[in-house]
């Protein structure tokens, strides 16, 4: 049964029919005496909550009435309601045991998605069948650790459901494989997965990129554009970087995020979006909502389940297995002979810090290979291309330079400070004296992979 709180008749009278249209049983009361009264004697499946049940718009009483359910019925999920103005009366049912919330009007699609969603992950149970993560399609995921199981189970539990999940971890660990994994292991594994590299998407060309635009919307628009929002309709969505978005497109983001619903830029009229939502960044979101730069709205919205990846020093065990993974992929690509590794060379290769992670692992292990020419690899060839973080870090020498073009000397500098940097993109943004974002333009226009 689903328990709707709302004062107003209308309200309950619309969501009654919506929720009994779509196979629940209800239950709607106007205020929090009737809906204590219920929930001390009933477990609901859910509760539909508004924040306000008198001409007050503070939200106290809404808030009041969510603590008091959550003594009776902690384990039941609450989604509030509120006005798009008063969504922080949101954000503080939220940290206060909210499941999550809506705002009025509300999207029928969207409410339902959320609510299917609560049901969906608050009686999933905690542990999985182990066939069930047995069965877990887990493409090009190496490992074998305790560490990464739990996340695999985790992505086991969660895949099925719509709910958005935000994956959090240091640089280079893998964070765009899990939300692939999150994906085809979901309902909507043969509807598109759209990769967004929000980081590398200015302030100007957000909103065309993100919602497309109609030809003659603006200037330089020769031609209609598909926006990536519409691109995902039916799939999933994954907004990388989402840490470097700026706080003006915040908004924009939330608003779609929210409604499911955008406009094209040029053509007022809305198009509905019907996607799931995976973000990931390696940034501390949560100082940066306490200093006030990144929406503390946005943040709820897109992290209903969060999964940390653990950095590749502690899951030291799956260092043999990704170094023979990475070496029998190079030796496909050249088309070289299979190489083997020494047990002092995986010996090293375990005790190595790898600030990088598993991407400065993929590059040693590349490098190595192709400088040594050798099929039988051991410690010291690793050692001799192994960059330690203490060594100098130098540009390319002015006889290096000689007959390359301004490209190739800027090519030759961001790979150099790439490999200095073990792929850390802040820190090698940072050494070239450059912005994030005009690193990955930079990035794109020399096709280089970060």
């Amino acid at each position: 049964m689903i328990l709707i709180i709302d004062d107003d008749s209308a309200v309950r009278s619309s969501l009654t029919f919506m929720l009994k249209r779509a196979g629940y049983q209800t239950e709607a009361v106007s205020g929090p005496r009737e809906a204590v009264d219920i929930v001390r004697s009933v477990a609901p499946a859910l509760i539909l909550m508004d924040m306000n049940f008198t001409l007050s718009t503070t939200g106290e009483e809404g808030l009041t009435l969510l603590k008091q359910v959550k003594i009776f019925r902690p384990e039941v999920p609450v989604i509030l309601m509120t006005a798009w103005g008063s969504i922080q009366l949101a954000v503080q049912g939220m940290q206060a045991g909210a499941f999550d919330f809506i705002t009025k009007p509300w999207n029928n699609a969207a409410l339902l998605q959320r609510i299917e969603t609560a049901i969906d992950l608050t009686s999933a149970p905690a542990e999985i069948p182990e066939e069930q993560s047995s069965t877990l399609n887990r493409r090009h995921i190496i490992g074998k650790s305790q560490a990464l199981t739990e996340v695999l189970n985790t992505v086991a539990r969660i895949a099925r459901t719509n709910a958005s999940v935000l994956i959090t971890g240091e640089s280079g660990t893998g964070k765009e494989l899990i939300a692939e994994a999150i994906h085809i292991n979901s309902q909507r594994a043969k509807q598109p997965f759209v990769k967004v590299n929000l980081g590398g998407i200015s302030q100007s060309l957000f909103e065309s990129e993100m919602f497309g635009h109609k030809k003659g919307a603006f200037t330089d628009a020769t031609s209609d554009r598909t926006g990536r929002f519409e691109m995902a309709n039916k799939g999933t969505i994954f907004l990388d970087e989402i840490g470097d978005l700026d706080p003006s497109c915040q908004v924009k983001l939330l608003r779609v995020l929210q409604d499911q619903t955008f406009e094209v830029l040029g053509d007022s009229r809305p198009r509905k979006t019907d996607i799931r939502v995976v973000s990931a960044t390696n940034a501390d979101l949560p100082k940066m909502v306490s200093e006030r730069t990144f929406r503390e709205d946005l943040f709820y919205r897109i992290n209903l389940i969060t999964v940390k990846l653990p950095p590749l020093r502690e899951r030291r065990e799956d260092i043999p297995l990704l170094a023979r993974h990475f070496a029998d992929k190079q030796a496909e690509i050249n088309r070289l002979p299979r190489s083997e590794f020494s047990s002092d060379a995986l010996q090293f290769l375990s005790r190595l810090p790898f600030p990088g992670n598993i991407r400065e692992l993929k590059n040693l292990v590349e490098r190595t290979i192709l400088v040594s020419g050798k099929t039988v690899l051991d410690a010291s060839d690793f050692d001799m291309q192994y960059l330690r973080s203490d060594e100098p870090y130098h540009i390319a020498s002015n006889a290096s330079l000689t007959g390359m073009t301004l490209d190739e000397i800027e090519r030759q500098t961001i790979l150099q400070a790439l490999e200095r940097y073990k792929g850390n993109l802040s820190q090698v943004a940072t050494a070239l004296g450059i912005s994030r974002a005009a690193l990955y333009r930079r990035l794109d226009k020399h096709n280089i992979e970060e």
